[in-house]
């Protein structure tokens, strides 16, 4: 497949290039420093912006199978960052009639599983209000999604971790899984891959967890 992704350079973004690559897709990185980005190929092909403008980022997008995006705010101070650069490659996306998308976003995002323990339903109100602005910047994304014309995804993890892919995490459609507490980006990176092609994942957010 040809594939384009979003944020390369950040943790879960650097993981879709480096397994896309190893699985034998064609992957357009786009990224604001190319020297942060760490990988080369054949079958990749690096492209700068800084994601201001949709016209600009229109070849980067034009032709692809799927787009991915780890776009994300790196604290509560860049809060507001996501949706906006969502918002472009969003239009970038409509301009060249290119519908699949898949982005991260988080599991306090979507409901909580009904039969979670007082333990994770505690956690989840802390974190909530700790990360209030993230939070509602990634609603906002969301919210975005659901107006577009794009088949998306968004993929909704709980706390992340620097581990190495495993390939064993649950996921559940429209939901979050019980007790799921962690997970690894680079096993986030491996469920957006696996969902490309999943249907039933379309217009859907997809809780993701060990």
């Amino acid at each position: 497949m040809k594939l384009t992704v979003f944020g390369a350079t950040g943790g879960i973004g650097g993981e879709l290039v480096r397994q896309a690559l190893t699985a034998g897709h064609e992957v357009t990185a786009v990224v604001r420093d190319p020297a942060g980005l760490g990988l080369t190929g054949d079958r990749l092909e690096v492209v700068r912006s800084d994601l201001a403008d949709p016209q600009e980022l229109r070849a980067a997008v034009r032709g692809r199978d799927a787009v991915l995006s780890g776009l994300g705010a790196r604290g509560r101070k860049n809060a507001g960052v996501t949706v906006r650069l969502t918002r472009t490659v969003l239009g970038a996306m409509e301009a060249e009639g290119v519908r699949r998308l898949l982005v991260v976003s988080a599991a306090p995002v979507g409901p909580a599983p009904a039969d979670d323990g007082a333990l994770d339903r505690g956690m989840r109100r802390v974190v909530s209000a700790v990360l209030k602005d993230i939070y509602t910047d990634l609603r906002e994304m969301e919210a975005e999604l659901a107006r577009s014309g794009t088949d998306w995804t968004s993929v909704r993890p709980p706390r992340l971790q620097d581990k190495p892919l495993t390939g064993r995490y649950r996921t559940v459609v429209g939901g979050f899984p019980r007790a799921g507490r962690f997970i690894g980006r680079a096993d986030v990176a491996h469920a957006m891959l696996s969902m490309i092609d999943a249907r039933e994942t379309l217009k859907q957010g997809v809780g993701v967890a060990y």
